[in-house]
C-alpha cells in the first residue's frame, strides 16, 4: 500500500494532462487544492474477489497529499516533503522520514516537476506515451528499469478529462490497484484546520 500511495502522490499531478504539449495543459497550482472521492479495488492473485474500498483525498502542492480510506478500515495516508505518515482509526501506526525511503523524495521531487508541465521529470523513470484529446485523454507510465524493486509496478495506465478520473497500476505478478475518482473539486480556499493540521 506504501508505495501505491507514493505513485499516487505522482499521478495526482496530472489534471488535464493534453495529450500532445501543444494542446495546452491545465496542472494544479501552488495556492490550489483539490479535493476528491474514490473507489478502489485491489485484485490479488489467490483471492476470489477484489478487495474493495472507499475515501477521500486533499492534495495541496505547497503541502503534500491526504489520502483518507473511509471503509472498510478509517485509515489515513499523509505524504510531504518531509516523509509519510500513516493513521489508523486516528491513531498513528508509521511515521517514515523522506531519508528513510528515498524514492519518495524522488517521486515527491516528480510530482513538482510535471505541476508545472516539466514531463522531462517523468521521462528519467518512466516511457511516457499519451494520446487521447484534453476531453478524453489516457497516459501509460512505464517503468525503464523494470527489475528495479524501488518501482513495483509494471506498467501505470492513467486516463482522465478535466482531471484524472482512473488509475491503473499493474503488477508483474498480476496484482492490481484499480481506482476510479469522484467528485472533484479544485478550490483556491484555503486549508480546513483539519487539513492544516495533518500536513504541518
Amino acid at each position: 500500500m506504501k508505495w501505491a500511495m507514493l505513485v499516487l502522490s505522482l499521478l495526482f499531478s496530472l489534471p488535464a494532462i493534453a495529450a500532445e504539449p501543444d494542446l495546452g495543459q491545465k496542472t494544479i497550482t501552488k495556492g490550489q487544492i483539490l479535493r476528491g472521492q474514490f473507489n478502489e479495488e485491489r485484485i490479488l492473485q489467490g483471492f476470489n474477489a477484489p478487495l474493495k474500498s472507499n475515501g477521500h483525498f486533499v492534495i495541496a502542492p505547497e503541502y503534500g497529499l491526504i489520502w483518507s480510506t473511509d471503509k472498510p478500515f478509517a485509515i489515513t495516508t499523509i505524504i510531504k516533503p518531509t516523509g509519510l505518515t500513516q493513521k489508523v482509526n486516528g491513531k498513528q501506526t508509521m511515521d517514515l522520514p523522506a531519508e528513510k525511503v528515498p524514492f519518495m523524495t524522488r517521486l515527491y521531487n516528480m510530482l513538482g516537476g510535471t505541476l508545472a508541465g516539466n514531463w522531462v521529470a517523468l521521462d528519467a523513470d518512466f516511457i511516457v506515451t499519451k494520446s487521447g484529446t484534453d476531453n478524453k485523454w489516457q497516459v501509460t507510465l512505464e517503468p525503464r528499469q523494470k527489475d528495479n524493486i524501488s518501482m513495483p509496478f509494471s506498467l501505470i495506465t492513467v486516463t482522465g478529462s478535466q482531471f484524472v478520473d482512473h488509475v491503473v497500476m499493474q503488477k508483474a505478478d498480476g496484482d492490481l490497484d484499480s481506482i476510479n475518482f469522484l467528485n472533484q473539486k479544485l478550490s483556491t480556499s484555503p486549508l480546513t484546520a483539519e487539513e492544516a493540521a495533518e500536513l504541518k
